[in-house]
């Protein structure tokens, strides 16, 4: 795990509402890193896009089950 990744762009979702309990995300080719955004310099979880696609579709479900 990374914490320094140069030229990455972070984003939260605009549905923070900054409670402080959010992650931020970054894309990069083939990959999609995942940080805390209270802290920044921590470590840095590194997925490969079909596995963050993968947990983004089981979040879905998830909710339209209830």
């Amino acid at each position: 795990m990374s914490t320094q990744l140069p030229g990455v762009r972070w984003r939260k979702s605009s549905r923070s509402n900054g409670g402080g309990n959010c992650v931020e995300i970054a894309r990069r080719p083939d990959v999609i890193d995942v940080r805390d955004s209270k802290n920044p310099a921590g470590p840095v979880l590194t997925f490969e896009s079909a596995e963050w696609r993968r947990f983004l579709s089981g979040i879905a479900t998830t909710r339209c089950l209830g």
